[in-house]
């Protein structure tokens, strides 16, 4: 007799057998639960976190049938195992409060080796210091990260502390939760602290070039602005800027605009604009923000369900696309500005590749380029490279 595990398997298969990797499957998820109102929160729960688990093995023993698959991504991922103990034998579950390496060690001596499919294209992945690793931190669901706006910390930590919240503040501004924290309930999001992985916070450390620059009265240009997130960081950390933001599409400005307003951010220009084609602009400005469209494989922790869907091919169209946003913003950067650019990539091709053809091909020279890695923190891995216009 099927008790509700199985349930949950059997329905885990089917929504995976059916996805076809056409959207994110957070959005595929919310549309089937949506039609299934049969599911409990509990059972939405299980059988999305069985399907995430899926997916973080990426093509990983891809030739094995569903449910020794799903086995192999609840002992890996480290499912509780209430309630799964039925699938694994005895040589399963006294490994099973091993550390991650050790149980991959374990997997691989029943069924290979894993390093080689768990991640595509890893011989693709730029200057990443411990590509092994970042490959296996794949196999755990990422933290959740807050950065507390100037002047809130005192009272955002007493919120936390008062409502029995686990964090552990990082640094003055930066605080790590659990995934799934009901942080939205207890804080005012984007007025108090704004929900920004740890290194996409850590992008101020570029902010100092500017910051310590002679240049005052900074106008900014975030001209892939998308949710606005690294302008609400640029005007906290840079204080006093004239702000620019534009992107391709009207509904995300008109998003971004109820953000602003919920960040009590009022004094700012936005405008729609493909970059992938010259645009005409009065101002320059002394520092562009350039967060350009990518393969977001920095962020496949998150969504993993592209560590199966994504194609090899797609990184030429993002080169192209990243060479030519970038040749159509450095017109607009005043002499002596900066040009930061930004991806949630690893693959060299959408990082270093830009960045050589931008020093190759214009006046402006490199400042400083670095992998900001998450994956010994359980958070988003970066790019950035900050340059800086000759003459």
């Amino acid at each position: 007799m099927l008790n509700r595990f199985h349930s949950y398997i059997n329905y885990s298969e089917k929504l995976i057998t059916q996805f076809k990797g056409d959207m994110p499957f957070a959005i595929y998820l919310k549309s089937y639960f949506k039609e299934n109102k049969k599911h409990g929160s509990k059972d939405r729960k299980q059988i999305a976190h069985l399907c995430y688990c899926y997916f973080r093995l990426g093509n990983a023993f891809s030739d094995l049938e569903f449910v020794e698959r799903i086995k192999i991504a609840i002992y890996l991922c480290n499912q509780n195992i209430d309630g799964y103990k039925i699938l694994f034998e005895d040589e399963w579950l006294n490994k099973w409060n091993e550390n991650l390496l050790n149980r991959i060690k374990f997997i691989e001596t029943k069924y290979g080796t894993i390093e080689q499919d768990l991640f595509p294209n890893t011989n693709l992945i730029g200057g990443i210091s411990d590509k092994i690793n970042f490959v296996y931190s794949h196999l755990n669901q990422p933290n959740l990260y807050l950065r507390v706006r100037p002047g809130n910390e005192k009272s955002v930590f007493q919120k936390l502390l008062d409502n029995d919240v686990n964090f552990n503040v990082i640094k003055n501004t930066c605080i790590e939760c659990a995934n799934g924290s009901k942080v939205d309930e207890i804080l005012k999001i984007n007025e108090e602290v704004v929900i920004q992985d740890y290194n996409s916070q850590q992008i101020s450390l570029f902010f100092d070039f500017v910051k310590n620059s002679p240049i005052h009265n900074i106008k900014v240009w975030d001209c892939c602005a998308a949710s606005g997130g690294k302008s609400i960081l640029a005007i906290d950390y840079l204080n006093k800027i004239k702000l620019t933001v534009s992107d391709s599409r009207a509904s995300i400005l008109h998003n971004l605009k109820k953000r602003f307003e919920t960040a009590q951010i009022k004094n700012y220009t936005s405008f729609v604009a493909d970059l992938a084609k010259p645009i005409s602009l009065q101002n320059k400005f002394n520092l562009i923000i350039c967060d350009v469209p990518c393969s977001g494989s920095g962020t496949w922790s998150r969504t993993p369900e592209f560590l199966k869907y994504f194609k090899e091919s797609d990184l030429e169209k993002f080169n192209f696309l990243q060479n030519n946003i970038t040749k159509n913003v450095i017109e607009h950067l005043d002499i002596n500005g900066y040009l930061l650019y930004v991806t949630c990539s690893v693959f060299k091709s959408e990082n270093e590749d830009v960045v050589d053809e931008i020093i190759k091909n214009y006046n402006l020279k490199l400042i400083h380029q670095q992998y900001l890695e998450g994956f010994e923190m359980k958070a988003d891995t970066l790019f950035a490279a900050l340059l800086q216009k000759k003459y």
